[in-house]
């Protein structure tokens, strides 16, 4: 019985190598003869659950879209007929709203382990420049997506983040009207969100996740010592010009993968079934009530995901009654990660080699991040908290700012020649 299964499977194969040859070299370069550095550590796994998590928002997207109404008047209705008529639909709704908090967590990791190794270093500025596309692309398409349930704080999250274009000098007012489709959010807005949520954006992402992996492939991945494996000794128990200090990413890596994946969504599950909300984190209380024009909540406020760039449009104070400052400043912490790979002027590549400045700025920035992303998820009242919050803006601009110089006068310790097996 096994001879016949092999003979079957090998003639399949056969058939189709005769008529798409092309498709097993692509299989070789990509998985069993691309060889990647054999000292991957618990940081590398979020790329892979990143691919995970999109399959399973796409798949149980799918799933959605089959009842939902794109409609103002019926799309909370729909929502609500998902999650209670339709046999097992609570189950696909959190499914893809806890997925989408998981893509931002496994996103934000996936960045920071970039940051920690140098993996925005060259020859791999591409990779890092595709990764941020995708970064962009991602959050048009959760906001998109949060928009759609039609809750309370969806429609006014949506009327504040859409009239932030109105800030605009001279095109702003008619920008807004343009992204909405109306003077305020509607059946229009609805519509056009839920075209670029379903298609355009997904394609996009998709395409963009294929050339951030082609172009890592390219010259191939980094690791926690930043040392160049193409570089060093030649030849292993694979190829005599594979590097010595590489391994095929199959099966190796992808069987660690699976595992990390595995445990990924045991974590996963916990989530969908015990805290689907997760405190009001993951799914706004707010947003279980009907979107109402005539009644604004309490605190506005968008998804956590967000929070951080929200706080800094928050805390930066309007002159003249103008906020333009505070937009610029928002879409300034995101267009500053695209310069990363010119700014850090480091002799080595991974913090584990850098000395004491480099990991004091570092931490400072991710503190910084994470306690303005508190700050966002809050009222905005408290005075003391506004100051705490320019500083914390100032010290996020600060570590990209002065990159340049701190990464110069940091004293870094001797890279070893080889990659080493210890964390």
């Amino acid at each position: 019985m096994a001879n016949l299964i092999t003979r079957t499977a090998c003639s399949v194969m056969d058939w189709v190598n005769a008529r798409a040859p092309g498709l097993v070299p692509m299989y070789r370069k990509h998985m069993s003869e691309y060889y990647a550095p054999k000292n991957f550590n618990l940081w590398y796994y979020f790329g892979s659950l990143a691919l995970l998590v999109l399959v399973n928002q796409i798949v149980t997207g799918i799933f959605l879209t089959m009842h939902y109404n794109p409609s103002a008047a019926g799309a909370f209705d729909s929502v609500e007929y998902i999650m209670r008529d339709v046999d097992w639909g609570w189950l696909i709704r959190y499914m893809h709203s806890t997925g989408a908090s998981l893509f931002f967590i496994v996103v934000y990791l996936h960045m920071f382990r970039g940051l920690l190794y140098g993996s925005y270093r060259k020859p791999r500025e591409l990779v890092w420049l595709l990764g941020m596309v995708i970064y962009l692309v991602l959050m048009a398409e959760a906001f998109m997506g949060y928009v759609l349930p039609w809750g309370q704080m969806s429609y006014w999250g949506a009327k504040v983040i859409i009239s932030l274009f109105g800030a605009i000098p001279v095109v702003g007012p008619g920008l807004t009207e343009w992204i909405m489709g109306d003077y305020n959010p509607g059946d229009a807005t609805l519509n056009r969100f839920f075209a670029l949520h379903v298609i355009a954006l997904p394609l996009v992402l998709l395409l963009l996740v294929v050339l951030h992996l082609g172009a890592l492939h390219e010259v191939g991945s980094n690791n926690p010592d930043g040392v160049e494996i193409k570089k060093g000794p030649k030849g292993n128990r694979w190829s005599p010009d594979a590097p010595a200090d590489g391994i095929p990413f199959h099966p190796y890596y992808t069987v660690k993968d699976l595992f990390g994946a595995g445990f990924f969504l045991i974590l996963a599950a916990f989530i969908i079934f015990f805290a689907p909300t997760f405190g009001g984190w993951f799914l706004e209380h707010d947003n279980f009530t009907q979107a109402n024009p005539l009644v604004t909540p309490e605190h506005i406020k968008p998804v956590w995901y967000f929070t951080p760039y929200y706080a800094m449009l928050r805390v930066i104070p309007s002159f003249f009654g103008i906020k333009l400052w505070g937009v610029l400043v928002m879409f300034g912490a995101i267009a500053v990660l695209f310069l990363v790979p010119w700014l850090d002027k480091a002799p080595v590549k991974s913090y584990r080699y850098r000395g004491w400045l480099s990991r004091v700025m570092l931490l400072v920035f991710v503190v910084s991040f994470l306690w303005l992303g508190k700050i966002g998820a809050g009222p905005g009242t408290d005075p003391v908290e506004t100051i705490i919050g320019r500083v914390l803006t100032f010290l996020y601009f600060a570590f990209f700012i002065t990159m340049p110089v701190w990464t110069k006068l940091d004293r870094a310790r001797p890279v070893p020649e080889r990659v080493t097996l210890h964390d």
